[in-house]
């Protein structure tokens, strides 16, 4: 097993990124896999976690840490294994649903979190209603964008044409992707800041694997799982709010699960905003006050 790290270079000055990093090592298959994670304001009891997807990095989070920051929240950012400032593994049979949901589980458990706001955005809600599901206790509040939990019913043909793309385009640029998925105009900085995490295609693995091994057949691996933990999920009673991009053709329709199926969700201000798949790019204000309002 092949272990790759970004050089640190990489990362430096990057475009209203000032945050101190932080690391956590987990075992896996004999060798230490190192895990990035943004902790600020740590003397705060109430947490808020914000989890990404794909191909970002905690990045994606850089506007709205400081507002939750401010208004005294303590903020967890993590990196994805394969993704951000932590470790790469060049082989994709590595990067399974079951094994990013133990990693974040990992951290979790590490970090003790207990009161807890999860935000959850494209894979960051498939792995993050996961950990909320078996630790349904540790947490106060949920805030979904464009993310779901999937079990095997099929997919968006919007979902479908981005299956294709990322396993056929010959140049999978992380930095063009989150451009091309967002309403905003990302500078070149910002579209750097993206690709920073991936020096050739040898890092770019786990960017390239997780579109298939989302559970859109019930052949994929975690299906019921998922649907266990949906009848967990139904039961959640705390303040729950879908704020969804309405030009990501992705998760288009996709809050209505989210709506219709958690017991917390009934009654909230569920929104459709102006944004496109990367909503924490479009309205990070908007997010931020939303993730404010519930917790």
């Amino acid at each position: 097993m092949t272990v790759l790290r970004t050089p640190e270079a990489r990362f430096e000055n990057l475009k209203d990124f000032d945050f101190k990093p932080n690391y956590f090592e987990s075992s896996y298959n004999g060798q230490n896999l190192r895990m990035h994670f943004l902790d600020e304001n740590k003397e705060s009891d109430d947490v808020v976690l914000l989890l990404h997807g794909e191909p970002t990095w905690c990045y994606l989070y850089r506007h709205i840490i400081p507002i939750l920051t401010k208004a005294g929240k303590r903020v967890i950012a993590p990196d994805l294994i394969g993704f951000g400032k932590s470790d790469k593994l060049t082989d994709k049979d590595d990067y399974t649903y079951a094994n990013h949901i133990m990693w974040v589980s990992q951290l979790f458990e590490y970090l003790q979190l207990d009161n807890v706001v999860l935000f959850a955005q494209d894979w960051g809600g498939l792995i993050g209603l996961r950990i909320l599901a078996e630790n349904p206790e540790k947490f106060s509040g949920l805030v979904v964008s464009n993310s779901g939990l999937p079990v095997g019913s099929g997919a968006s043909e919007g979902f479908k044409q981005w299956l294709n793309y990322s396993q056929t385009v010959e140049d999978f640029n992380a930095g063009k992707i989150v451009y091309q998925g967002s309403l905003k105009a990302l500078d070149d900085f910002e579209i750097d800041a993206y690709n920073a995490p991936f020096p050739d295609d040898s890092f770019k693995v786990a960017a390239r694997v997780f579109p298939t091994i989302v559970p859109i057949t019930k052949e994929h691996a975690e299906v019921e799982e998922n649907i266990k933990a949906w009848e967990v999920l139904k039961k959640f009673d705390r303040p729950t709010v879908a704020i969804f991009g309405e030009h990501d053709a992705s998760f288009k329709d996709g809050d209505k699960y989210i709506i219709e199926k958690i017991a917390g969700a009934k009654g909230m201000n569920h929104q459709r905003i102006n944004a496109g798949h990367f909503s924490q790019e479009n309205q990070p204000t908007l997010i931020a006050k939303t993730i404010l309002s519930i917790s």
